[in-house]
Parts: structure tokens; C-alpha cells; sequence
């Protein structure tokens, strides 16, 4: 098996190379028409070379790693104020609301009390007019039946007089007393018996007044007297 493993190339290469002369004798290939050529042997110069081993270089001793400088602490920020609650938009609206509602229930209940009071003062003031007119009228009643009695002290009875006869004047005084005026206002239908009231009024010409101007002028300065001849023939 050694041997044949040996020579199986040798062999192959001899077969290949009859093989290629038959291909090429076929091809008209003439060994005796080309020239011989010659081989030159070629010299191969060699030379030894001697390396050297180059000792390995000295390795740099690298320093141990330093530690790391502590880097500078920065200032710690302010701490930041805590945040406000804001209320909520609908609480505070009607928080609004009800202070609105507050203020004008307040304001209601002075104006009430302001009016309350009002109402105490007017009361107490018309009771005090009430009263006052009172005095006023019976003062007033007092100088009219003076005036009255001095008017029939002055009047002259007509003739045609009757019982069931009035005349209404209207006297107009000043504040001595003086008659300034008399006029007719209501006839009796007697001419005569009117005409006899307004000389009864007019030769009194004075009457007394009260000194009180306020009165004088509410029922002295111009007043309604009423003529019944009944009442001066009793």
C-alpha cells in the first residue's frame, strides 16, 4: 500500500504528459522542426543572515492611580417655599356670593332700623302736634266766641230777620286785629239780613287775637264766620 501510494503521482504525471504529446501530434505538432533550446542553469546566490534576538524594552513603570480630588461641594438652593393651595374657582365665587349676600342683609337691616327709628320720631311728633293742636283749638275756640259775641254786641236785627236764617263771611284780619276785609260767602237769602252781618263784622273794626304768630296765622288770618240770627234772639 506504501509503495503504490509512492508511485501513484509519478504515474499520474506520466500519463498526463503522453497525453499531451498525442494532442499535440495530433494537432501537427513537428518536435523536429523547432529549435533546440538551450537552458541556461541559473546561479541562486544565498546568503546566511543571523538574527538577533532584540532584548524586549523596558517597560515604564506607570505610576498607581491617584485618587480623585473631591470634586467642591456646591451650596445646596434655598428650599423652595411650599406651594399655596389656591382655592377652588367655584368655592371662591360663591364665597363671593355669600359675602355679597352678607353685606346687603346687612345693609337691609340698618335701613329697617334707620326707618323703625324714623317712624318711633314721626309717631312721637304727631302725638306732640296732636296735643299741641289741641291746646291750639281750644285757645282758638276761646278768641272765636269773643269775636263772635263782639259781632252781636254790633248787629242791628232787620225786620225780614228769621230764625231759620245764615249768612257765611269770610274776615280777613292782621295780626293787631283790625278787620281788613269782610266778604259774603254764603247768603242767606235775605239781602238785608246779610247786609246787616257785614256791618255787624265791620263797625267791631278790632278784635282780640292770640299774640302766638303761628296761630294767628293758621286760624286768625283769614277765617269763616258763620251768621244764625237764632242764636241772637234767644
Amino acid at each position: 500500500m506504501t509503495a503504490a501510494r509512492d508511485y501513484g503521482l509519478p504515474l499520474l504525471l506520466a500519463l498526463a504528459l503522453h497525453a499531451l504529446l498525442g494532442a499535440m501530434l495530433a494537432q501537427g505538432w513537428n518536435p523536429s522542426a523547432a529549435e533546440p533550446r538551450v537552458l541556461q542553469p541559473r546561479i541562486v546566490k544565498a546568503e546566511l543572515m543571523v538574527l538577533e534576538a532584540t532584548p524586549p524594552k523596558a517597560r515604564r513603570a506607570t505610576p498607581p492611580p491617584q485618587p480623585a480630588a473631591p470634586a467642591a461641594r456646591r451650596p445646596e438652593p434655598a428650599p423652595r417655599p411650599a406651594p399655596v393651595p389656591r382655592p377652588d374657582r367655584e368655592a371662591a365665587q360663591q364665597a363671593e356670593r355669600d359675602a355679597q349676600r352678607a353685606k346687603e342683609e346687612a345693609e337691609r337691616r340698618e335701613r329697617l332700623a334707620r326707618l323703625a327709628e324714623r317712624a318711633f320720631e314721626q309717631a312721637l311728633a304727631d302725638e306732640a302736634a296732636a296735643l299741641q293742636d289741641n291746646a291750639s283749638a281750644d285757645a282758638a275756640m276761646s278768641y272765636l266766641h269773643g269775636i263772635y259775641a263782639k259781632v252781636v254786641e254790633n248787629w242791628s236785627r232787620p225786620p225780614s230777620a228769621r230764625n231759620d236764617m245764615q249768612a257765611e263771611l269770610v274776615v280777613e284780619l292782621i295780626p293787631t286785629g283790625e278787620v281788613v276785609s269782610v266778604t259774603l260767602l254764603t247768603s242767606s237769602g235775605s239781602p238785608r239780613f246779610d247786609e246787616s252781618a257785614e256791618r255787624a263784622v265791620r263797625k267791631a273794626r278790632r278784635f282780640d287775637v292770640p299774640q302766638d304768630m303761628s296761630l294767628f296765622e293758621a286760624r286768625f288770618r283769614r277765617f269763616t264766620l258763620l251768621f244764625k240770627p237764632e242764636d241772637l234772639l234767644r
